[in-house]
């Protein structure tokens, strides 16, 4: 059955494989058009799911690493804290612009919407802890790929 929600899914994924962002990549599961994997490098590459509702565009996507993660806007259970993803959300996002925001997220947090606040301590007050630990997760994400 093709819905709106689906057939723009389907000129997401045309647009991402035609044209795809350095580091980005993302296509729908097999038998689910709404279920996305997605695999985002920065360093490392982590595994996200982006899950769609038949109210996309209109309404966002929900995304969660499936990698394990260290990151101030990321929370415990793998979702992200990320403003386009919430408040800020516009029907005018697409997966590409969706996967390149979580993209600049990993690489420049921001510490000032914490989802992992001992991360976001740690970001702030001590970078060279805050980065061994971020290694450690970059070396298993090498590991886990």
């Amino acid at each position: 059955m093709s819905t709106p929600a689906r057939r723009r899914l389907m000129r997401d994924f045309k647009r991402l494989q035609e044209d795809p962002p350095a580091g980005v990549s993302g296509a729908p599961s097999e038998n689910n058009i709404m279920v996305w994997n997605a695999p985002v490098f920065v360093i490392g590459t982590f595994k996200l799911t982006v899950e769609f509702t038949e109210e996309y565009p209109n309404k966002p996507p929900t995304v969660r690493f499936i990698s394990k993660m260290f990151h101030p806007n990321v929370y415990a259970d793998g979702s992200i804290c990320l403003d386009i993803l919430q408040n800020r959300w516009s029907p005018t996002y697409d997966v590409s612009s969706i996967l390149t925001s979580i993209q600049s997220l990993l690489d420049e947090p921001n510490p000032n919407s914490p989802a992992n606040s001992q991360a976001a301590q740690l970001y702030q007050e001590n970078k060279r802890e805050y980065e061994k630990r971020v290694s450690a997760i970059v070396e298993q994400s090498w590991r886990d790929s």
